[in-house]
């Protein structure tokens, strides 16, 4: 798949910011382990990094999740990588997306965690995109929620299933400082 055009017809874009209360290294070691994605994003049953372990460029995956009643298989590889601090991805088979996940230090206590997510939806989704765009948005949220609650419980995300986090500090790019547009979901493996 080429990098999408973000301009181009039928792509949606969304992100999700969080503000977390750990160090910058200590996020990136969750943000940047692709086995551990089934601990925060909604959806995912199994994701399988090739090689295991913190990305690097040229890592491979493979992602399977539930979605709209549906099992779906998504692979994957890592494009670029900034160790410590950002990285993209693109899907090379299943859902059309590609993506980044980063992290800003703040002080040595804190970060904060970018999502950016490009998709094009699938089959008729693509009929509706605002209820798509709305969809990946809230889940992008909750996800980036869910994230932060794994890395400042170290590790562990022991709230309930259904927890609303949309006013837990978690905004998407029109509220963030880097100014990118909304981006958000459980779709295939940002």
């Amino acid at each position: 798949m080429e990098t999408m055009n973000i301009a181009a017809r039928g792509v949606i874009a969304v992100d999700a910011v969080v503000e977390v209360d750990a160090p910058a290294a200590e996020a990136w070691a969750v943000l940047a382990d692709y086995a551990r994605d089934v601990e925060w994003r909604d959806g995912v049953r199994s994701m399988v990094p090739t090689p295991p372990g913190p990305v690097r460029a040229g890592t491979r995956t493979a992602e399977t999740m539930r979605a709209a009643g549906r099992t779906l298989r998504n692979d994957g590889e890592v494009t670029t990588v900034e160790d410590g601090r950002r990285f993209t991805w693109r899907t090379t088979s299943g859902v059309r997306a590609e993506g980044s996940r980063a992290v800003v230090p703040r002080d040595g206590e804190s970060c904060r965690i970018e999502l950016t997510l490009r998709v094009v939806p699938p089959g008729l989704l693509r009929l509706v995109p605002w209820a798509v765009t709305g969809m990946l948005r809230r889940g992008l949220r909750r996800d980036a929620g869910r994230l932060r609650a794994v890395i400042e419980l170290g590790g562990h995300d022991d709230r309930p299933d259904g927890v609303d986090l949309t006013e837990s500090g978690v905004t998407s790019g029109e509220d963030s400082p880097s100014g990118d547009t909304g981006r958000s979901g459980s779709f295939p493996d940002w």
